[in-house]
């Protein structure tokens, strides 16, 4: 494009800046990566306000404060008075504003069995939505990864990145996960407007400490870095590394529930438990407990017996748990999503199964949960047994107001 210069820069700006006022915006903004020359022309104050006018001028709740006079400037000098680019970061900025107002009152819809928003997905998706990995090594170069594909549960999304790109886990000194949200506009350039926020930052050497196995077989090793976050390394190719994250989508509130001074046992009933062990192509098992309750001690626990559900016969040693556990009020008490493994259970001979016991278990400082798993070999199937879920006391004084 290099060639175009010197004809179009004999023209005078004006003539320039007319023609272009007949793009839309993303016409207009992939123009300002042409060139140096064509970047300045498409930033320009006169084009982005007039686009802004256009789409928002006769809506004034979507005017930003500052902005609120625009449509009554009398002169374009007024306009050009702000720096470069000023009415194009306005109007990308109100698009994403109104674009978010669109779609957030769809999180309003509750599932009952999670007491999370049950459209998730579909929000995100539709606000363009993604994530990065950012990841720098020992001599402090930072490498940036697009995912490689996502996928959501009820209770999480599962981001995954691979493909041979990714550099040895152990040379990794920090790694950090941004989401990152898109404008869409219709337009070709791959460096679309958005922004980026940081949601996880962790120190490698640190995690890598307590990082453990929880699965492998001939080709892959699936290690734990910590709850959520989870490298494979495959074996036979040893360049080939991918991470996977589970991210939960929700976020404890800091209004807490109101103290209640009658109930004796406030804090101790009317949970509602939602349970779902699932990999990344299938769901395995899922189901919902209503009115668990606790018991006074060091440890709060609630279990589950005789509760026999069948889990599929691909089900090997490692799957993805993911937990929500509701308090009397049905909102989010404790929200868990991790990998488990299965690992053979070394306790007393069962007289009731003669097959291998396997045990899940899955422990933080907010509570665990312990799973006892039978293998019916003739069935081809896994059988759960028994569920016990454990949680923190301190964890339900600090949400009910409690001194248990």
């Amino acid at each position: 494009m290099s060639g175009l210069e010197k004809p179009l820069g004999s023209m005078p700006s004006e003539v320039l800046i007319k023609i272009l006022s007949y793009l839309d915006a993303g016409a207009l903004f992939s123009m300002s990566y042409v060139n140096k020359f064509f970047n300045q022309l498409a930033n320009d104050n006169a084009l982005w306000s007039d686009i802004f006018i256009r789409e928002f001028g006769k809506n004034k709740k979507w005017m930003p404060k500052s902005v609120d006079d625009l449509s009554t400037k009398d002169s374009t000098m007024e306009v050009q008075e702000k720096a470069a680019g000023y009415w194009k970061q306005q109007y990308f900025k109100t698009v994403a504003a109104y674009v978010m107002k669109k779609w957030k009152r769809h999180l309003g819809v509750i599932s009952r069995h999670t007491g999370l928003p049950s459209q998730t997905e579909r929000v995100l998706r539709n606000l363009c939505v993604t994530w990065e990995l950012t990841v720098s090594d020992e001599s402090g170069h930072d490498s940036t990864f697009e995912q490689s594909w996502s996928q959501f549960s009820e209770t999480c999304v599962f981001l995954c990145w691979g493909g041979g790109c990714l550099p040895n886990y152990q040379q990794i000194s920090t790694l950090q996960l941004h989401g990152v949200r898109r404008i869409a506009l219709n337009c070709s350039s791959l460096n679309k407007p958005g922004w980026r926020s940081l949601m996880m930052n962790l120190d490698m050497d640190a995690v890598t400490k307590n990082a453990q196995v929880i699965g492998q077989d001939r080709l892959v090793q699936l290690i734990l870095l910590q709850p959520g976050v989870t490298v494979g390394v495959w074996e036979v190719i040893t360049s080939q590394e991918a991470f996977l994250i589970s991210l939960y989508s929700y976020v404890e509130p800091l209004v807490k529930p109101p103290f209640d001074d009658i109930d004796p046992e406030y804090g101790l009933h009317g949970y509602h438990l939602h349970i779902t062990l699932h990999n990344i192509s299938c769901e395995i098992m899922s189901r919902s407990f209503s009115q668990l309750f606790c018991r006074r001690g060091k440890l709060l626990m609630m279990m589950l017996t005789n509760s026999f559900h069948l889990l599929n016969h691909n089900y090997k040693n490692c799957c993805i748990m993911s937990l929500t556990l509701l308090d009397e009020f049905e909102k989010p008490f404790w929200c868990v999503s991790s990998p488990v493994s299965m690992k053979i259970e070394k306790s007393d001979v069962s007289y009731d199964y003669d097959s291998e016991q396997f045990l899940i278990h899955y422990k933080d400082t907010d509570g665990q949960v312990k799973m006892d798993v039978v293998h019916m070999k003739e069935q081809r199937q896994f059988v759960l047994i028994n569920l016990d879920v454990y949680v923190a006391t301190c964890k339900v004084n600090n949400h009910f107001g409690r001194n248990y």
